[in-house]
């Protein structure tokens, strides 16, 4: 059993990684790899003979294993309840901000560049990508800055190269706050990281991940002209201003919320979005109807808390589940206890971390950090933790199909694999080794 569940995963991966050439969405072997992992192990649940607990965080054995299927059942319980706070909370996440793009809050970013130079502009997108990513995740961030590129530079070759360090810069920003990346989230909603000690840890080594390639690229021939842009004089939407501030402040409380309270942040994270789906109704000037209606005549809502819920990416939604579900399949058998326990014991922890992170650049750090969290039993806020955080962060930036921001860059940009290598790989391991040495230098 436990030979077919890591073949899954392994397949599974493959295919996950290979989605552009099998022409396959990643969702589907995520999903596929996520039933047939739990199917196996409640067919076989009766013969194994070692168990991990979520509850105690220890394998058990023999008399400790009691009734197998109920066991089993808690234990899928647990960990699908761990996943959904997660999900939740991606999810009034991205609702909060196409709430902000129905009313065109981001324009207003827009509007503030006025810079015609190559290298300001790649220094002023990739300074708000940083601090953008980290208030509102850093796939939201690309999607963002990219739309707002897209307006400024006309040429896709020239548009290119400012996405990569958006990349570069959105992975950095995400790493330092527990809202920026879907991992640092994971670490934190675990009690592995806490906020204050998240930011106050990972804020420089994440900020020279960024500035040492930005600094190298300031030389390069690729920024050194001048851009030419269509100008406008066309005002800013009614609210944007107003909306764009309050939506982010809404997303900033979410952290402030679970010190206050104690609670899981999925419940900080539905207040803010409910309190924020209350202003933006009453500055869409209509009643709140949320009818859907059974015919032609019932009444359809068109306000933008209904449209921001229809825009969010379930596709992406369902592919963390099968990820972190897989993952829990793995550790629940011990496997990731095990092998954090071999690895721990050939290399030092840190050096393990490392290479961790390099690794984020070829198999989605997802599933890394999941089985990281199983292959470490530090209390919260040690180092190790804040060192996965970054790594696992960042590291997805030296291969562009390494992270979610990545990705997105990628289909929007028709960026190649090959390209992104030449150009930017490079520029991106700079930084990500420049963060790691300053972490390491000052535990």
């Amino acid at each position: 059993m436990e030979v077919f569940v890591v073949l899954t995963f392994i397949l599974g991966y493959v295919a996950i990684t290979m989605e552009h050439t099998l022409k396959i969405d990643k969702l589907i072997p995520a999903l596929l790899m996520m039933t047939l992992c739990w199917t196996a192990i409640a067919f076989g649940i009766q013969n194994i003979t070692t168990w991990f607990d979520p509850t105690k965080v220890k394998l058990i054995s023999g008399s400790e294993l009691g009734d197998r299927s109920h066991l089993l059942e808690e234990t899928l319980l647990h960990h699908f309840g761990k996943t959904a706070e997660i999900l939740i909370f991606l999810m009034g996440a991205m609702a909060i901000v196409e709430m902000i793009d129905h009313f065109e809050g981001f324009s207003v970013i827009n509007k503030l560049i006025k810079t015609k130079r190559k290298v300001i502009l790649l220094w002023i997108i990739s300074t708000l990508a940083f601090f953008l990513s980290a208030i509102i995740d850093n796939l939201t961030a690309t999607i963002v800055l990219i739309a707002i590129l897209r307006k400024i530079i006309p040429e896709s070759k020239d548009r290119m190269w400012f996405a990569g360090f958006i990349i570069i810069a959105a992975n950095a920003g995400g790493a330092w706050t527990p809202i920026g990346d879907v991992t640092t989230t994971m670490l934190w909603m675990a009690n592995k990281v806490s906020t204050i000690k998240l930011c106050v840890l990972l804020g420089i080594p994440s900020l020279l991940n960024i500035l040492v390639p930005l600094c190298i690229a300031s030389f390069l021939p690729a920024f050194k002209d001048a851009f030419v842009t269509e100008t406008s004089n066309k005002k800013n939407p009614k609210y944007a201003s107003l909306i764009l501030i309050l939506g982010l402040i809404a997303i900033v409380f979410v952290p402030i919320f679970k010190t206050f309270t104690h609670l899981p942040p999925y419940i900080g994270m539905m207040f803010s979005l409910a309190i924020f789906a209350c202003i933006a109704e009453f500055f869409s000037h209509r009643q709140i109807k949320f009818t859907y209606g059974g015919s032609d005549n019932a009444p359809i809502s068109q306000g933008p808390t209904l449209k921001a819920l229809s825009k969010i990416e379930i596709p992406s939604i369902l592919f963390f589940l099968g990820i972190l579900m897989t993952v829990a399949a793995m550790e629940s058998l011990g496997l990731i206890f095990k092998f954090g326990e071999n690895i721990r014991a050939i290399i030092p922890e840190y050096t393990f971390v490392t290479l961790l992170g390099i690794g984020s650049a070829i198999i989605d750090n997802v599933p890394l950090v999941a089985a990281s969290i199983g292959m470490f039993s530090n209390p919260i806020d040690a180092p190790v933790w804040h060192y996965i955080a970054y790594c696992a962060g960042t590291g997805g930036s030296i291969l562009i199909i390494g992270s979610a921001a990545g990705v997105v860059a990628m289909g929007m940009e028709k960026i190649s694999f090959g390209w992104y290598l030449k150009n930017i790989t490079l520029l991106a391991l700079i930084g990500y080794i420049s963060g790691a040495i300053f972490f390491l230098l000052n535990l």
